[in-house]
């Protein structure tokens, strides 16, 4: 064998390796819940929405699920899927009115309420 094939087999293998590591990582991570993305909401217009899921082991995960005003609890695994609880309401929370006003302004305002 020439030396410029030792290399290109070296190359290879070593190339083959590095996929093989990527590919090992990628299902150790899949089997530990690293892959889950968290909720999932595509514009106000959906009805449906995955609040949150949790991985319990590496073959069953709960899943929180909002359909227009009420949540269900589904546990997933490999044999099937099963409500643990349904018709949770939800608590519409509506975030405090935040003030556009300049920071300068409102540093202002406040020095005049101190002042007197």
């Amino acid at each position: 064998m020439e030396l410029e094939t030792v290399s290109y087999l070296k190359f290879v293998f070593a190339l083959l390796f590095v996929l093989g590591l990527i590919g090992g990582f990628a299902i150790i991570a899949k089997r530990a819940g690293l892959g889950n993305r968290g909720p999932i909401v595509r514009g106000k217009s959906k009805r449906l929405s995955i609040v949150e899921t949790m991985s319990l082991d590496p073959k069953r995960r709960v899943v929180l699920i909002r359909r227009d005003d009420a949540e269900f609890l589904v546990l997933l695994g490999t044999n099937g899927e099963q409500i643990i609880e349904s018709g949770l309401e939800t608590e519409i929370v509506e975030p405090p009115a935040k003030d556009t006003r300049p920071t300068f302004i409102r540093a202002l305002e406040q020095s005049k309420q101190a002042a007197g």
